[in-house]
């Protein structure tokens, strides 16, 4: 796998999502100046022009509805990438008494040094026995990466470096981070729809004020607006997955670490042994749900595996997918 040539391909990606993202932004604060210009042209009876800073507050306002709904959703998730990993079920790992966990942290720490970077805080889902891990937290001080039971006690070494090299990767390239400011952009857009439906809403006398013509323009930009986020989130979303598969190849040297992981959840989707996630956290995952869509946070898997080997695989066979389970200490 050339891993410098696809990391810098996911960043130039990104970049370009994240332009388009921008863009729509502007779009949408255009359509609602243009209907509520239209709206004043058209209800105004001799018209000889627009009052002052008219399309000034417009913008205005706009962009404190968008921004105000930014600030609003990313608010509620600061408390730390431990309060949301135990908000979902996660628990602090136990090295100390268990060997498959102590194996875990090891791994972890030894990664972050090689990475030069702080280790993170390691967690464990205990009760979920598919494959899968996620990374969260604001920065690399915030950090936590929580791994299933069923990825502890179906990966090899290797392989949960590769995991974990994976979410280490998300984290220093500041994924979660980028993730969480995406989510509050897209719940802003969401407001300016939720603006126009409260323009075109009856009064207390079941009638329709004037507002309804713009109320309906904003309405559509808004819906549109919103569309448009959430898939270029998704977008954006997928690139970093490339990203952090690439980073999780350099870090470890080896392509049979992670792809040896996404082979075998490979089979195990296919064998509809999945587990369903919290929706907080349905976008950090190391995997998403096996289906091809265009909302869809996580790239195909067989994109990723044939990424990482530059050709297609196959699933790991049933007699390669466990090693033994590692004891406890009492």
């Amino acid at each position: 796998m050339r891993f410098f040539e696809h990391q810098e391909q996911a960043r130039a990606e990104t970049r370009h999502l994240l332009m388009l993202f921008a863009l729509t932004v502007v779009a949408l604060v255009l359509v609602v100046n243009a209907a509520l210009g239209l709206t004043w042209y058209l209800l105004t009876p001799g018209f000889s022009g627009y009052p002052a800073y008219f399309f000034s507050v417009n913008t205005a306002v706009a962009l404190l509805f968008i921004l105000g709904g930014w600030w609003l959703e990313t608010s509620s998730l600061h408390g730390g990438g431990e309060k949301l990993a135990r908000r979902v079920g996660a628990r602090e790992a136990w090295p100390s008494s268990r060997l498959d966990e102590q194996k875990l942290c090891n791994i972890a720490s030894e990664l972050a040094i090689a990475a030069s970077m702080p280790a993170p805080q390691v967690m464990v889902l205990n009760r979920v026995e598919s494959i899968n891990a996620f990374a969260a937290g604001w920065d690399e001080e915030d950090a936590v990466i929580a791994v299933t039971r069923g990825a502890l006690d179906g990966l090899t070494r290797d392989e949960l470096q590769g995991l974990v090299a994976h979410e280490l990767s998300h984290i220093r390239e500041g994924d979660t981070r980028l993730n969480m400011r995406l989510a509050g952009m897209v719940f802003g857009l969401e407001m300016i729809f939720n603006l126009g439906v409260g323009m075109c809403e009856r009064d207390e006398n079941n009638r329709r004020s004037v507002l309804v013509l713009p109320g309906l323009a904003i309405m559509g930009a808004g819906f549109l607006g919103w569309l448009a986020g959430r898939a270029l989130k998704a977008a954006v979303s997928r690139q970093r997955e490339f990203l952090a598969d690439a980073r999780a190849v350099q870090f470890t040297r080896s392509k049979d670490g992670l792809g040896g992981v996404l082979r075998k959840v490979a089979r195990e989707q296919g064998a509809g042994a999945t587990a369903s996630f919290h929706p907080a956290v349905q976008h950090m995952l190391l995997v998403g749900q096996a289906r091809a869509h265009w909302l869809d946070s996580h790239p195909p898997l067989s994109e990723r595996i044939r990424r990482i080997y530059g050709r297609s695989m196959p699933v790991l066979a049933q007699d390669d997918m466990a090693p033994t389970r590692p004891g406890a200490l009492f």
